[in-house]
C-alpha cells in the first residue's frame, strides 16, 4: 500500500476541511427486519436505493470541498496482509462468541472480508447448527461514522459504545486508524486508558472540540459521567490549560441521544442550538478547568454562556425558527445536526424548513445539494451558507450530516 500520510489534526469544530471519512449505506441497512430493527437501536427500517441516492448528493458535496475516504476501502486495504486479517477476525469472533466461523472468515479475500464484516454473515453463507438468522450480525449503524470514533487535536479517540452491538465498529476502526499507514497519529480509547470503574463509555457525537484549549460533551444516554471523567484524565496529559464542559441530556426520547443532536457549531460567532434543552436550566452545565493535574469544576447558567465565558462569544440560531413545536419536530429529525465544511458554511437536512429560515435570517444564504454538485452554483463565492441536502430517509436512521462524519484534519480558524 502506498499512501501519503495524513497528519491528524482537529482543533475546532468549524475549521476548513482537509480529510474525512465516511461510510456510504450499503446492503447491511437493508438487512433489518421491523422485527430486529430495535437490536440495532434504529426505531424504523431504511430503503437503501433511497438512502444511498440521497447519500449521494451528501458525499458527492463533501467531495466539492475536501478529501473523502471511505471505510470500507481502508478496511479492505489492511485486510490483504494476512497477520492483519488474522487478528482482526480473531479479535471480532471472540468478542461476539462467532469462533466457528472464523477460519471461514479468514479464507475470503480482502474486499469479501470487508463487505461480511460490514454486511453481515448469514446462516446461508456457512454450514451451522446455529439458530440465528445471523452468524455475524450486519452493522446498519455503521454509516453515522462520529459515533464509534472522534478526532481529539491530534489523537485518534476510540469509543467505548453504551450497547455492545455497536462494539464491532469501533473494533474494525481502531483497526484501520492503528494500521493503515493513511493516518499518523496516537489512537487513545480513553475509557480503557482512564476508567478505573470499567463501565465508563463515551460515543463521538457527544463530544466537540471547540476551540485548541476547549472541548464540549454531552452526558446522557449514551455518555455517561465515568466516560466523562475518562476525558478529564486524557485532557490532563495535554500541555497547557484546558476546558471541558459538560452538557446533561434529557434521557428520552431517542433523539436526544447526542449533544450533538441540541447543538452543534455554524461559525466564529454563530452556533445551531435546541432551546428547550440548551437554554433549560433543568439540563445542568457544567464548567470543569483542567491545569496540569488539577481540575476544578463549576456549574453554569447553559452551554452557551459557559462558553463565552472563556472568550467564545456566541449567537444561537434556534433550530424550529423558534417555535418550540416546530423545534420538537425538526429537532426528531436531526434539525440540529449541522457539519461545518469552513467557518460560516455548512450542510444538513432540507426537510427542516422552519430551521433554514432561522438560518437564513441569520445571514446565511441557502443552496442545494443537487446544485452544488451539478455545478449550478459555486459556493465558493457566497460567503456563508448552508447547504442542504434531501435526506427525508436518512433522517429516520436518528442522525444527520454530523453524524456521518469523521473528520480528521482541519486548517486551524482564527478566532
Amino acid at each position: 500500500m502506498d499512501f501519503t500520510p495524513i497528519n491528524v489534526n482537529v482543533s475546532s469544530e468549524i475549521g476548513k476541511l482537509q480529510h474525512v471519512l465516511v461510510h456510504a449505506p450499503g446492503l447491511e441497512i437493508e438487512n433489518m427486519t421491523p422485527d430486529d430493527a430495535h437490536l440495532y437501536l434504529f426505531s424504523d427500517i431504511l430503503n437503501q436505493q433511497v438512502a444511498q441516492k440521497e447519500y449521494n448528493y451528501f458525499k458527492k458535496t463533501l467531495q466539492h470541498f475536501t478529501k473523502v475516504h471511505e471505510i470500507s476501502d481502508l478496511l479492505s486495504d489492511i485486510l490483504t496482509q494476512d497477520n492483519i486479517k488474522i487478528a482482526l477476525v480473531d479479535r471480532i469472533c471472540k468478542a461476539e462468541d462467532r469462533l466457528m466461523i472464523a477460519d471461514y472468515l479468514k479464507s475470503l479475500p480482502a474486499k469479501e472480508l470487508s463487505k461480511q464484516l460490514i454486511q453481515g454473515v448469514k446462516m446461508d453463507s456457512i454450514k451451522s447448527l446455529d439458530k440465528e438468522k445471523y452468524l455475524l450480525r450486519p452493522l446498519p449503524n455503521l454509516f453515522f461514522m462520529r459515533d464509534a470514533s472522534f478526532t481529539m487535536f491530534d489523537s485518534i479517540m476510540i469509543s467505548n459504545m453504551a450497547s455492545p452491538v455497536r462494539a464491532r465498529e469501533c473494533m474494525i476502526l481502531e483497526a484501520i486508524y492503528n494500521l493503515h499507514p493513511m493516518f499518523e497519529a496516537k489512537v487513545v480509547n480513553p475509557t480503557l486508558a482512564y476508567d478505573v470503574h470499567g463501565i465508563g463509555t463515551v460515543e463521538g457525537g457527544d463530544v466537540q472540540i471547540i476551540r485548541d484549549d476547549v472541548v464540549i460533551c454531552g452526558m446522557g444516554a449514551r455518555t455517561n459521567m465515568h466516560g466523562v471523567e475518562a476525558l478529564v484524565e486524557h485532557l490532563k496529559t495535554r500541555p497547557g490549560v484546558k476546558h471541558l464542559i459538560f452538557q446533561e441530556l434529557p434521557l428520552t426520547p431517542e433523539s436526544f441521544i447526542h449533544l450533538d443532536m441540541v447543538f452543534t457549531m455554524l461559525d466564529v460567532n454563530k452556533c445551531m442550538a435546541y432551546r428547550p434543552v440548551i437554554m433549560n436550566s433543568a439540563f445542568k452545565t457544567f464548567h470543569i478547568t483542567i491545569d496540569g493535574q488539577k481540575a476544578v469544576g463549576k456549574e453554569a447558567n447553559n452551554l452557551i454562556e459557559a462558553l463565552g465565558s472563556i472568550g467564545i462569544d456566541l449567537e444561537p440560531v434556534f433550530c424550529g425558527n423558534g417555535d418550540d413545536d416546530f423545534a420538537a419536530r425538526e429537532q426528531w429529525h436531526s434539525g440540529c445536526n449541522f457539519f461545518c465544511l469552513e467557518p460560516g458554511k455548512f450542510i444538513g437536512y432540507g426537510r427542516n424548513q422552519h430551521t433554514l429560515e432561522a438560518l437564513n435570517n441569520a445571514g446565511f444564504s441557502i443552496l442545494t445539494a443537487a446544485d452544488v454538485v451539478n455545478n449550478k452554483v459555486n459556493p465558493n463565492n457566497i460567503s456563508k451558507c448552508i447547504i442542504a441536502f434531501e435526506g427525508n430517509e436518512l433522517s429516520r436512521g436518528g442522525g444527520g450530516a454530523r453524524c456521518m462524519t469523521m473528520p480528521v484534519q482541519r486548517m486551524a480558524v482564527e478566532w
